[in-house]
């Protein structure tokens, strides 16, 4: 008789292995099934940096980070590495506009901490960006980057550590319902009392074997590195922030950027395409 695992998670992105993390954690025998070889480029968790902060237009978003941020330093601990660091978030955007207004307006409300910038202040604390004419910006200044590649792995160690299984390399090919469902890959066969499915960009993929489908869009977001004219202005090490520039006058998406730290020299930049799956590879 094959195991019958308490749950099956499928997807092992950043999603996926902290949900069967805090799943093992309250003695629940967990499965994380992965289509590809770990580690691998795909999907949307791959890469070296992501922004963290709590500046958004929404509130729960907002009331959410307080959260997060607490539990990104308990795992930093558990897992004995550095996965954020603080640089501070520079958001710029029209003064008039819906969007940048509203994300001041939530972050006043929740009393996160930031710094109103004035067009002279900002030329002297930022000399090297110019703010656009008609913008405004503030700093959340508890936002920063977090190492994504440092992030997945430390999270499946403690996963596996803890009694947690893996098995990757393995591409759903059906899913049975039932008081036990049955899983079925391309090369095993599962059964567990309940499932999760955190597949991301391929979440449609992966739920037409229950019948189910999701209004989702996937879109591939390039993302552009830079190279700083002057080496080493706008790194880590010269505390440079991350940034976002809201309804920016040359493109029809809000570009966000990163300082260069993952690749020297290297600033890296991309749109933000708003609260679409995201996936490098599909």
């Amino acid at each position: 008789m094959s195991v019958v695992y308490d749950c099956i998670v499928i997807g092992a992105g950043i999603q996926g292995s902290c949900t069967a993390l805090q799943l093992v954690k309250k003695q629940q025998n967990t499965l994380l099934l992965e289509q590809f070889v770990l580690p691998h480029s795909r999907g949307s968790s791959h890469g070296q940096s992501r922004i963290i902060r709590k500046a958004y237009e929404e509130d729960f978003y907002t009331q959410m980070m307080q959260e997060s941020y607490e539990l990104w330093a308990q795992l930093e601990k558990e897992a004995g590495v550095e996965l954020f660091r603080r640089t501070g978030l520079l958001v710029m955007g029209p003064e008039n506009s819906g969007g940048f207004m509203k994300l001041k307006a939530t972050m006043q409300r929740h009393k996160i901490p930031l710094e109103l910038l004035e067009k002279q202040e900002f030329n002297q604390r930022i000399p090297n960006v110019n703010l656009t004419e008609g913008n405004e910006a503030l700093i959340d200044t508890f936002a920063g980057v977090l190492y994504a590649d440092r992030a997945v792995q430390a999270v499946q160690r403690l996963f596996k550590a803890s009694g947690g299984v893996i098995a990757d390399g393995q591409r759903v090919t059906s899913i049975t319902p039932g008081e036990v469902v049955t899983v079925a890959t391309s090369s095993a066969v599962y059964r567990a009392k309940s499932l999760v499915i955190t597949a991301g960009a391929w979440a449609n993929r992966v739920l037409k074997h229950t019948q189910l489908q999701l209004p989702l869009k996937v879109v591939k977001i390039n993302v552009c590195y830079w190279k700083e004219k002057i080496p080493g202005t706008y790194s880590v090490g010269q505390n440079f922030p991350c940034f976002i520039q809201m309804e920016p006058k040359e493109g029809e998406y809000d570009i966000y950027g990163l300082p260069s730290n993952e690749y020297p020299g290297l600033m890296k930049e991309a749109g933000e395409h708003s609260r679409s799956l995201q996936s490098h590879h599909t």
